[in-house]
């Protein structure tokens, strides 16, 4: 594993240490660790997201397309 090394103001400093106890994280590495895998995975969701609209469309969406969608996950979940 790397280390890096950040300069925060005291009172994000302040801030940390308080999510760090208040939410049980063991080191304020770790909640900082927390912080950057929820940004990456809302980027990579932001990216899907910005895919899927620029993609064309395939089929309509309407009743029976959700319809279609509700029977076909049930039924992978009955499996």
């Amino acid at each position: 594993m790397s280390t890096m090394n950040i300069s925060l103001p005291e009172n994000l400093k302040h801030f940390v240490d308080q999510q760090v106890v208040g939410r049980g994280y063991g080191t304020c590495s770790e909640y900082v660790c927390e912080l950057i895998r929820r940004d990456r995975d809302r980027q990579h969701l932001r990216d899907l997201l910005l895919e899927g609209a620029a993609s064309k469309t395939t089929e309509p969406v309407d009743a029976s397309y959700f319809d279609n969608l509700r029977d076909r996950a049930s039924r992978q979940s009955s499996k």
